[in-house]
C-alpha cells in the first residue's frame, strides 16, 4: 500500500498518529486551529465557471465503459472525486497509481472515484485500458466515461480547460456538492480532507 494509503488506513488505530495528523494539516493550513474542522484545499487556478464552482451540484450522464448508464446524481450518499484527464497528459497517467490504492484503501468506505476521458479519439482509450486490463485488478478499476460518446452530457466543459491543467478533479461530498477542486496533480493533503468526508 502506497504511503497516502496507509496514513489514512491506519488513522484510527491509535490516538497519536491522528494527533499528529491534525497537527501537520494544522501547519499546511486546512484545519481550522480553534474548532479542528476541515476546510475544503483550496483550487490551485480558479479556472473553474459558475456551473462547477464550489457549493454547486455538477451533472454527469452517459454511458460508462461497459456500457451500463450513468447518472453522477446516483452516487449521493457517497464522497466522490470526479477527475477529467487524457490519455496524452504525463501528470494524468502518474496520477493512476495513487488513485488506485486510495480505491483499495476505501473499499468498505462510501467512496467513488468517476473518471472522464477528454480524448478526442476513443481508440486512445481504448489502447491504454488494454494495457492497464492486464495489470490491474478489477476491484481497483475506475468508473469510466468519454466526453465523446453521443450519449454524455455534462455541466463541465472540460475543452475549456488547457491541456496543461489537466487533470481537473473535483471532490464531490456526500450531498452530491463540489467541496473541493484542483487543476494539475491532486496534493497529498486531499486525501486526509477526503478521509474525512467519508
Amino acid at each position: 500500500m502506497g504511503k497516502c494509503s496507509q496514513k489514512f488506513s491506519h488513522k484510527q488505530q491509535s490516538f497519536w498518529p491522528r494527533l499528529m495528523s491534525i497537527g501537520l494539516l494544522m501547519a499546511a493550513g486546512l484545519v481550522n486551529a480553534q474548532s479542528g474542522n476541515v476546510k475544503p484545499p483550496a483550487a490551485l487556478t480558479p479556472t473553474l465557471t459558475q456551473s462547477v464552482a464550489i457549493g454547486i451540484e455538477p451533472v454527469v450522464t452517459g454511458l460508462t465503459f461497459d456500457k451500463k448508464p450513468f447518472q453522477l446524481s446516483s452516487l449521493k450518499g457517497k464522497v466522490v472525486v470526479l477527475m477529467f484527464w487524457t490519455t496524452d497528459c504525463a501528470v494524468c497517467r502518474d496520477q493512476m497509481p495513487e488513485l488506485r490504492e486510495n480505491i483499495r484503501g476505501w473499499a468498505d468506505k462510501p467512496f467513488e472515484l468517476v473518471l472522464v476521458s477528454a480524448d478526442k479519439r476513443m481508440s486512445d482509450v481504448d489502447s491504454y485500458n488494454a494495457i492497464v486490463s492486464q495489470a490491474v485488478p478489477v476491484k481497483q478499476r475506475f468508473v469510466q466515461l468519454w466526453t465523446g460518446d453521443v450519449d454524455y452530457k455534462s455541466s463541465v466543459n472540460v475543452a475549456q480547460i488547457p491541456k496543461n491543467q489537466l487533470p481537473l478533479t473535483f471532490v464531490l461530498d456526500k450531498s452530491g456538492k463540489v467541496v473541493a477542486s484542483q487543476n494539475g496533480r491532486i496534493p497529498v493533503t486531499w486525501w486526509d480532507f477526503i478521509a474525512d468526508l467519508l
